[in-house]
């Protein structure tokens, strides 16, 4: 019988699919919304001690793509398809003190769901480590399951916040001592994958005591410009900064950062991100080596807690397990990892015989002429 359940970080999760800290889990009532419509488990929006004031105008839209056209535009129009999201908000607008109280009654009223607190401090000097000690000792007091470390945003322009702290091992080390010292629930880490070789910061956590990794958050990106306006498609009285680009389009980018930090640490634990909205998406997770997946973008977009987007998954995964049965596979722990050594540096990849290399490409692979077609073109 297919079994759904998993362990990860020692948490008992009655499914392996969680809502990713993001604009749906930003209220305890989308919160408790989403473990009624079958989430595993859910990660606040991001935590921190004081108010924070987004920009004006939107804070997410969606880029989509013309079907069987070139154009890509946020502009809502028919006959299209979701390539990206593209956000530039912070964290929560609630401070600590909103969150204290609702976090409780949270757990009060599903005591066998996954919540997990996503926070965030600085890391410059010691009275900003304080500080995510203070976020540390609040939220785990309100009974939370876990604490994922936010060293990820990609919109802080503080160099010692969100993913300036992602990309600098030093600050990743600071930070997750500071709060395991404090800690007595697991700690997931949350990287950036604007990173040079985010394994670096993987191993600067795990150094620390951090139990988890989770990646890769958005990656940094701008809207595009609208020909006819010449504007940037979301902008400030005509100003953008780099946002966070999310959705399909970073699945194939999100894992190649996960298959460099499971095959650095195939002992760890690692929760993936990026692109999912069908269980084939999170598949690709699993069989790198990730113990459960955090849904955002698609989540959004399904009455913005995913209801829909969580039955694919649960069915998914229950149809793959019943495909899989003679393989004597019931559960998650039966694959996960099974693809995690397949990836291998590009030099170990095979390369043909002398007598059959053309240039690195043959005759009707997509993407490239024949000599003769090229010249009839001309």
């Amino acid at each position: 019988m297919a079994d759904l359940s998993t362990v990860f970080t020692g948490i008992h999760f009655e499914n392996p699919f969680l809502l990713a800290s993001a604009p749906p889990t930003e209220s305890e009532t989308n919160i408790m919304r989403a473990y009624e419509a079958g989430w595993g488990g859910v990660v606040t929006k991001t935590i921190g001690l004081h108010p924070v004031v987004n920009v004006r105008g939107p804070k997410t839209k969606f880029l989509r793509a013309d079907n069987g056209g070139t154009r890509l535009s946020m502009a809502k129009r028919p006959d299209t398809t979701l390539v990206a999201s593209w956000n530039w908000e912070l964290i929560s607008d609630k401070p600590l003190d909103w969150w204290i109280g609702r976090l409780s009654a949270i757990k009060k009223a599903w005591p066998n769901k996954v919540l997990v607190a996503s926070i965030m401090a600085g890391s410059g000097n010691d009275k900003e480590l304080a500080n995510w000690q203070t976020l540390t000792r609040a939220v785990q007091d309100e009974g939370v399951d876990a604490i994922e470390l936010n060293f990820s945003c990609p919109h802080m322009d503080r160099v010692d916040m969100g993913a300036n702290v992602g990309k600098d091992p030093v600050l990743c080390s600071v930070s997750t001592q500071a709060v395991k010292e404090v800690a007595r629930v697991p700690v997931w880490v949350k990287l950036t994958p604007a990173s040079a070789d985010i394994v670096e910061e993987a191993a600067a956590v795990f150094r620390m005591g951090g139990d988890a990794i989770s990646s890769s958050n958005t990656f940094p990106s701008l809207p595009l410009i609208d020909p006819e306006t010449l504007d940037f498609e979301v902008n400030v009285d005509g100003y953008v900064a780099s946002g966070g680009l999310g959705g399909p389009a970073i699945l194939p980018q999100s894992l190649a950062k996960m298959a460099q930090m499971t095959q650095a640490f195939p002992d760890r634990e690692f929760s993936g991100i990026g692109g999912i909205s069908t269980f084939a998406h999170a598949l690709n997770y699993f069989l790198l080596g990730c113990g459960t997946v955090q849904v955002a973008t698609a989540a959004m977009l399904d009455h913005a807690i995913g209801p829909n987007v969580i039955r694919t998954l649960t069915s998914g995964m229950t149809e793959f397990l019943e495909r899989n049965a003679e393989r004597g596979w019931t559960s998650l722990a039966d694959f996960r990892g099974l693809r995690r050594g397949h990836v291998v540096p590009h030099a170990q990849i095979a390369r043909p015989n002398a007598a059959d290399y053309h240039g690195g490409y043959e005759d009707d692979a997509e993407g490239y002429a024949r000599a003769e077609e090229f010249a009839q073109a001309r």
